[in-house]
């Protein structure tokens, strides 16, 4: 702060005019985070990550309890 005041106006204004600049290369391209949102979904979707991928486990699991309870009611009956 004691550097600015011994410098002139003229010099002043231009080292914060660079700075406002520089800070200005950081401004995020979204006004609103439900821009940002909607910019991530449609660029994840496009990757491919919010498809529905078939998964058998579940009814082999089924299975596999259905049959384990057949077997216990055979053994027991």
């Amino acid at each position: 702060m004691e550097s600015i005041r011994r410098q002139n106006p003229q010099a002043a204004l231009m080292s914060l005019e660079a700075e406002a600049s520089a800070r200005g290369g950081f401004a995020c391209l979204f006004s609103t985070a439900d821009e940002y949102e909607t910019a991530l979904i449609t660029e994840r979707r496009a990757q491919g990550r919010y498809t529905q991928h078939r998964s058998y486990w579940p009814f082999v699991l089924f299975v596999g309890c259905a049959l384990i309870v057949t077997g216990t009611v055979l053994l027991f009956a």
